[in-house]
């Protein structure tokens, strides 16, 4: 089914040519039919490039999609103009009185810094303490998991001993969770980022489930349950190319990165890199759009958070925890 996005978006011709159904606003608002409403909180520096990887997937499914993109206003984007930003996103202020049935909130370059000296963690606090009462259920990428793990679990991020870059395998701890369902035991996922979260602190939570878990790569995906959050510490959006022109950023800055791990074809940078993250990617997007939004998610989205209150009171008093595979 198609994604709704504004018209005239660059990233509309990009996705016609790999066939993925784009849907303009004038066709859509003449459908009689109710949209998933997903919003998108993109913090990467590079917007189109993010933009096209997080549509690629949420267009994998039969349920209709209407992108709304979200820019945090204390922020001022450094290598997007504010004519394009003006132009096909929302200020988050513009949308507090709105709801929405899911919210995928992106990485950021800032992973390095303490959250309170990240330029817009006040207003990226308060959008998250939003959500609890204006959006069905969220996902959070890269850095923005390890933001929201401290926010809403007093979880503290650690510098790694060195960038971890590559693809990575994982293991699948719990089969029978809704946005696990269909994974194979074994994954692969891409990874790129300089800080990490603490295992023994995920699985001390009350609250929280490790999902899957790479050796290498440390805790993947995090999952709230009463809550409806979901937390990717890596990057399953990536398209093929993404940690190749990561690699050759950093050697261009002098920085001399080490080779992305099980990225390349027999580790050779020159040739093509193997895409073998692509079908676990979609099907992760498919199960969260599915079964943590539009199963759950009240047709009236003013009921949003009434619906989230009753759904943390029933799985609270009847707790139902999958088996863990190993």
């Amino acid at each position: 089914m198609p994604i709704r996005i504004k018209t005239k978006m660059p990233v509309i011709q990009r996705l016609a040519d790999e066939n993925i159904f784009v849907m303009p606003e004038s066709r859509a608002s003449s459908q009689d039919i109710r949209e998933l409403h997903i919003a998108i909180l993109n913090l990467m520096p590079n917007k189109e490039d993010t933009e096209l990887q997080l549509l690629r997937l949420l267009s994998n499914t039969p349920l209709q999609v209407r992108i709304t993109f979200l820019r945090l206003d204390s922020h001022r984007s450094k290598h997007t103009s504010e004519e394009y930003l003006s132009r096909f996103y929302e200020p988050f202020s513009a949308v507090k009185d709105s709801n929405f049935d899911g919210l995928v909130i992106t990485g950021a370059p800032v992973e390095t810094l303490p959250f309170h000296e990240v330029d817009y963690w006040e207003e990226l606090t308060e959008l998250m303490r939003w959500t609890d009462t204006h959006v069905t259920s969220t996902m959070h990428i890269c850095w923005a998991a390890q933001a929201g793990l401290y926010f809403h679990y007093g979880i503290d991020k650690h510098l790694l001993p060195q960038k971890l870059s590559g693809i990575y395998r994982h293991s699948t701890l719990y089969q029978d969770e809704i946005l696990t369902r269909g994974f194979n035991d074994r994954f692969f996922a891409p990874h790129s980022r300089y800080t990490g979260v603490s295992r023994e602190e995920i699985l001390a939570h009350p609250k929280l489930t490790l999902l899957a878990e790479s050796d290498k790569a440390g805790p993947y995906l995090i999952q709230d349950k009463q809550a409806n959050r979901l937390f990717v510490t890596g990057h399953p959006e990536y398209s093929r190319f993404t940690l190749d022109g990561e690699y050759r950023r950093d050697q261009g800055k002098g920085i001399d990165p080490n080779l992305p791990n099980h990225y390349y074809r027999d580790d050779d940078p020159a040739r093509s890199p193997v895409f073998q993250w692509k079908a676990h990617a979609f099907l992760l997007f498919s199960n969260w759009l599915n079964y943590a939004v539009y199963q759950v998610t009240p047709y009236d989205l003013s009921q949003v958070a009434e619906e989230k209150a009753r759904v943390r009171w029933e799985t609270h008093a009847t707790p139902t925890p999958g088996l863990p595979v190993f």
